[in-house]
């Protein structure tokens, strides 16, 4: 992301956000459950600026939750414009994205950052970077999907995600239960297409 002054990307979950409280974060997209409290590791930051999403990481609907929309995916874009924007007079930046594990709807946030930031760049590229940035990511479908649209990627995102996910299941098989167990067959089969 270099066209909008940020020499450092990263990607985490919550119980490993203390862990960057000294590494200059600059910008930090926030992917909470609703119910989730405010988080108290921020404090310790540098001044930063902060925008917090709260849905659930699921891809099909379940009584009492919310699933990712395209609203959401909308309100990502929009926090990559506004950073674009306020490049002007940054020489660097450090973008934090996290949800409570770092493992799905932050990946598939940063790779719609990403996308957005470099819409000329192969998908499977995209997510290459990716894995460099989080080599656990299995990105949420259903906002890569949303992403893709978004973005008039004409579907290559999500077929990238095909190939991502097939990667993931060679490289890491624990991936195959974990999905599994979170209701998550639909992405298995997407790996298996």
């Amino acid at each position: 992301m270099q066209s909008i002054s940020i020499s450092m990307l990263t990607i985490c979950g919550i119980e490993e956000l203390p862990s960057h409280d000294k590494r200059l974060v600059t910008h930090v997209l926030s992917i909470l459950d609703p119910e989730a409290p405010e988080i108290a590791a921020f404090d310790r930051y540098d001044a930063h600026e902060r925008t917090t999403l709260r849905f659930h990481d699921i891809i099909e609907p379940r009584p009492g939750q919310i699933l990712p929309q395209p609203e959401h995916v909308q309100d990502i874009l929009r926090f990559g414009a506004e950073l674009a924007e306020s490049r002007t007079g940054r020489t660097e930046g450090h973008l934090l994205v996290h949800c409570h594990m770092g493992v799905s709807r932050s990946t598939a946030a940063m790779l719609t950052l990403m996308a957005q930031n470099r819409p000329d760049e192969d998908a499977d590229h995209l997510f290459e970077r990716l894995r460099e940035i989080r080599p656990q990511a299995w990105p949420n479908s259903r906002m890569v999907r949303f992403a893709d649209e978004a973005l008039d990627r004409r579907g290559r995102l999500t077929e990238a995600l095909t190939r991502h996910y097939a990667h993931q299941l060679r490289a890491q098989p624990r991936f195959q239960e974990w999905m599994t167990q979170l209701g998550r067959q639909r992405e298995l089969e997407m790996a298996a297409d």
